[in-house]
């Protein structure tokens, strides 16, 4: 692992000339390939602002990192991601939204009309996945009546025929074009199984309190019907366990059953066990479905790279892989077993993305994922200080009401120096971990001849 760690590192170190860094640099630095433009097709991670509008613009956010020119404070925070960084070095137009506008709740500023901006060419956005509408973010996940932020997570597939329709239907062959998408797939995914294994544990929680309740009532019958409804009540408002269960307690303990508050200990931790019991159950028998999941994805994002993008007339693609979710801090939260699954996932998805590229010669394989892996347990050659921790704070909604990078900015970060953390929330790169990925990407291009 130590020889990986040192390789990667010299990768890092070597592509710092080429993305303008401070080492000597020799001979002629222009590119061998004149690219005129940079065309992006993703999620979150290349997203240059879809959602800076209205009350995210106001809150000082836009883009999924830290926010703003803040280079006063730190030379590295840019408030870029590594889309604008890669053009800013290869002397490209500066990246600007394809589209912008939210679908959400008016009365908090997350409702703005959809404009498209033909002079842009950047489409990615923050929710997308490979091929399904609905991503995080997306109205038709709100609860009902939450305020919805509306994000449009128009997917790859669809951001791809929307250049087309613009283009003519198709690539001049001198763009430079960047694909990366599959984390929208990964946490949709683990949500619906989360979601599925809460449902199945919610089952199991409510049976165990009926059965332990129900016999010790006047009329059985009545008792069960009355503790049952007690529970969908405490359940529909969206309660934690304990809460359902006193209430269940309490209906039992209305309808005759005098030793029900007496034995209420014993009685919450049976249902809690058999809850619990449940939702894992259901989580080991379904986790297996997102590992399928992700491998179908990344074939599709294969597909659509070689059907889509190089078949219609793109010579210069880089596809990067998806970095290693299970070492972000939203999965560091999570279980070992949880943990595993995500890297799963991961492989999955990169396996199949990298096996139906092929040997593609217009296509540059970029991979993130071995690269973040090892910033993760070997930070230091990178220049990261901090692999764990989010530089924004995200649990004080008077601060950050959305919780999230996407309105993170200097008001709203950690106490301390953040400029050189890898994570901006639980998720998403601060612009110092940006800089590492253009840097990463510019070096493989060299390595490709394409610069």
């Amino acid at each position: 692992m130590r020889k990986t760690s040192f390789a990667l590192a010299l990768l890092t170190a070597a592509a710092l000339t080429a993305c303008g860094g401070n080492g000597p640099k020799s001979g002629d630095q222009t590119p061998k390939t004149k690219f005129s433009s940079e065309i992006t097709f993703g999620d979150s991670l290349s997203d240059v602002g879809t959602y800076a509008v209205g009350g995210v613009a106001a809150m000082g956010g836009g883009q999924y990192t830290i926010n703003g020119n803040n280079t006063s404070i730190s030379p590295d925070l840019t408030g870029k991601n590594y889309t604008q960084l890669v053009a800013a070095q290869l002397g490209l137009p500066v990246p600007c939204a394809a589209q912008t506008g939210l679908e959400g709740t008016a009365a908090a500023g997350f409702s703005v009309p959809v404009t498209f901006h033909p002079e842009c060419f950047n489409y990615a956005q923050g929710g997308s996945r490979v091929t399904n509408p609905v991503g995080p973010g997306n109205k038709l996940l709100d609860k009902p009546g939450a305020i919805s932020l509306g994000q449009t997570t128009v997917p790859v597939k669809t951001q791809i025929a929307n250049h087309l329709a613009k283009v003519g239907g198709k690539f001049k062959g001198d763009e430079l074009v960047i694909v990366m998408a599959g984390g929208n797939d990964a946490l949709e995914q683990l949500g619906e199984l989360s979601a599925g294994a809460t449902a199945a544990g919610g089952q199991a929680l409510a049976q165990s309190l009926i059965t332990q309740l129900a016999p010790g009532t006047t009329d059985p019958t009545t008792g069960a019907a009355a503790i049952g409804a007690a529970i969908q009540t405490e359940a529909a408002k969206g309660s934690a366990a304990d809460v359902i269960i006193k209430a269940a307690i309490t209906a039992a303990a209305q309808n005759g059953n005098t030793a029900a508050v007496a034995n209420a200990t014993t009685i919450g931790n049976t249902a809690g066990a058999a809850a619990l019991a449940a939702g894992t159950a259901y989580s080991t028998a379904h986790g297996p479905d997102l590992v399928t999941a992700m491998a179908t994805a990344g074939t599709e994002l294969a597909g659509l790279v070689k059907t889509q993008i190089v078949a219609n007339g793109a010579n210069y693609v880089v596809v990067n892989n998806l970095p290693d979710v299970s070492i972000s801090p939203s999965a560091k939260a999570a279980s070992a077993d949880t943990q595993k699954l995500i890297a799963g996932m991961v492989a999955a998805f990169n396996g199949a993305l990298k096996a139906g590229i092929g040997s593609e010669p217009k296509v540059l394989y970029v991979d993130l994922a071995t690269v973040s892996h090892d910033q993760a347990i070997n930070p230091a050659p990178y220049g990261l200080t901090n692999t764990t921790t989010p530089a924004c704070i995200l649990n004080d909604p008077n601060k950050n009401p959305l919780g999230s990078s996407l309105v993170c900015n200097k008001n709203n970060l950690i106490s301390g120096d953040v400029s050189h953390y890898m994570f901006a929330d639980s998720v998403h790169p601060t612009p110092f971990e940006y800089a590492l990925i253009a840097r990463y990407v510019l070096e493989q291009m060299a390595v490709k001849g394409w610069l």
